[in-house]
């Protein structure tokens, strides 16, 4: 009973230290993708790289250590599933991203962990708890209380394209968390991304292949190679395959509330590495109320007797 016990809450520990990686990941994927499009690479050459760099190490590693078969009749799910996680993902974020600024993309993405609460009470009958209403509240105001102080702020006609991209990215996401958590208990986490990068290349390679064509490889400097390659294996690879692994031992609106600690890891970057922010009582309060945001949601549902 004892070991059984620890055994889970390792696992739930892991889960997430795992999504503590992959929103450090996407926190710095914001600029860095901005940095790579549009002047050197156009949005939609840029998904088919990243989907069929991600896909080439997800059917590497799978074929070297997994090997399991899946059930035909699944199949129709893992087209789906990339549908939601990977083409509308990736086309509408990347495109998005490129005519609108990362911050607004910051702002809009705290959406997700709404939509993520409300499909999975329609479709899982999660609980909607009065702590996870609470958690995400303060996500959101700790989130805003970063993000609407920043310079780059700009929401208006020049960005409103971008935008709603980001927007319909953000309900396409939600969509694929919630219906990717049913295989959980039934593939490994390679076996189930490497199926649905497999259907999301095919979905996503006639609107990348004339991009692709015009990118002017010789011209690439070093470091827009190097953010490329950070976006393939880091923001790609490792991002899913840890945010799939998460959602084994946590709910979907678990993994969704993270999303606030993007913001928070930006401006701890900001000041602890770039050295070009400052630590003030705005951006402690912000972080306290985000933090303790992800505890109230992380809290187990408990039954009345």
């Amino acid at each position: 009973m004892g070991r059984s016990g620890e055994g889970s809450l390792s696992k739930i520990f892991q889960a997430h230290l795992a999504l503590i990686a992959v929103n450090l990941i996407y926190g710095a994927n914001y600029s860095i993708a901005k940095e790579v499009m549009p002047t050197h690479v156009q949005p939609f050459a840029f998904v088919l790289m990243r989907v069929g760099g991600a896909l080439v190490l997800f059917w590497l590693v799978s074929s070297l250590f997994i090997r399991e078969k899946i059930d035909k009749k699944d199949l129709p799910r893992f087209a789906l599933l990339a549908v939601f996680g990977v083409a509308c993902n990736q086309l509408l974020f990347l495109n998005g991203l490129s005519i609108t600024t990362p911050i607004n993309a910051s702002i809009i993405m705290i959406s997700n962990p709404i939509v993520v609460l409300l499909i999975a009470a329609a479709i899982l009958k999660e609980k909607v708890s009065v702590n996870k209403l609470i958690g995400i509240g303060l996500g959101i105001a700790g989130a805003m209380l970063l993000l609407l102080f920043n310079k780059s702020f700009s929401f208006g006609s020049e960005t409103i394209t971008g935008d709603l991209m980001i927007l319909i990215n953000s309900i396409s996401w939600a969509l694929y968390l919630v219906l990717v958590k049913p295989l959980m208990s039934k593939y490994n986490t390679f076996t189930i991304v490497k199926w649905v990068f497999l259907f999301g290349f095919l979905y996503v390679l006639p609107f990348g292949f004339n991009e692709i064509t015009e990118v002017k490889w010789e011209t690439l400097p070093p470091a827009i190679w190097y953010d490329i390659i950070f976006v393939v294996v880091a923001t790609t690879f490792f991002a899913y395959v840890l945010n799939t692994y998460a959602l084994r031992a946590l709910s979907p609106s678990i993994v969704s509330i993270y999303i606030y600690l993007q913001p928070f890891l930006a401006t701890l970057f900001a000041i602890f590495i770039y050295r070009n922010d400052t630590l003030d009582l705005r951006k402690i309060t912000a972080a306290v109320m985000i933090v303790f945001g992800v505890y109230l949601v992380s809290i187990p549902f408990k039954k009345s007797n």
